[in-house]
């Protein structure tokens, strides 16, 4: 999606409506939060205008910074965790490698084998992973049986090991905890749609913040300028 067509018709430059975005997908602020900072600037918004624009520009950042992140290792270590929407207990199927670097995530109404399915078959299109040599799991059923059904369809490696170890998953449950602190602040997701746009821009801020760009700069200003990169404004 080209520039004209991202901010057409929008009433704000696009380096504010990008900053109000960002700033509520990274930082634990309500979008009341923000149109009082806004404020502080001399900028009139309205609340649900900068929802509006979380929206539709988390998950743009998402699939834009894909093919900027370094590629991550092959030990897979995958968990869900849970995030409550309109008040109803949804699973956020996650990855990281080894290093702690985001592979991808889902969310899902369900949890089972289809919905795992799913998420294997996200993270694998992924434009910076690697395909698994080994994946650490915790004791989920459906697990061994959806990598059995891939290796099956030759979309996972034959040889892939698979571990059932608790403990060898401390990694990913660590790394669960920046996604739910952000998310508990925002005192429930109002609808799935919405739930997912949110969390597409959250992992994404999540992983520039962790470093997996492949610029070695990983100043705060350097990310900015990279998601204005990404999004083809000048500063």
């Amino acid at each position: 999606m080209e520039k004209q067509n991202l901010f057409k018709w929008k009433h704000y430059q696009p380096d504010i409506i990008l900053l109000t975005a960002r700033w509520y997908l990274r930082y634990n602020l309500s979008f009341h939060d923000l149109v009082e900072m806004m404020e502080e600037r001399g900028l009139s918004i309205a609340h649900t205008t900068i929802m509006r624009w979380v929206h539709q520009y988390g998950p743009e950042l998402d699939e834009r910074v894909r093919r900027h992140l370094k590629t991550t290792n092959d030990s897979w270590r995958v968990d869900e965790t849970y995030v409550k929407v309109k008040g109803k207990w949804m699973y956020l199927y996650r990855a990281v490698d080894s290093k702690g670097n985001t592979i991808d995530f889902y969310l899902s109404k369900t949890r089972d084998t289809k919905a795992a399915k799913r998420f294997f078959k996200k993270a694998l299109r992924s434009f910076h992973v690697s395909k698994p040599h080994v994946i650490t799991v915790d004791k989920n059923p459906a697990y061994p049986i959806t990598i059995e059904e891939l290796k099956n369809q030759k979309k996972m490696p034959v040889g892939i090991q698979l571990r059932q170890v608790k403990y060898l998953n401390n990694i990913i449950e660590q790394d669960h905890r920046f996604i739910k602190k952000r998310v508990r602040s925002m005192l429930g997701l109002k609808s799935f749609s919405t739930a997912t746009s949110i969390l597409s821009g959250i992992e994404a801020m999540h992983m520039i913040k962790k470093g997996q760009l492949i610029s070695q700069d990983k100043s705060v200003q350097n990310q900015v300028e990279f998601i204005h990169e990404l999004f083809k404004i000048a500063d």
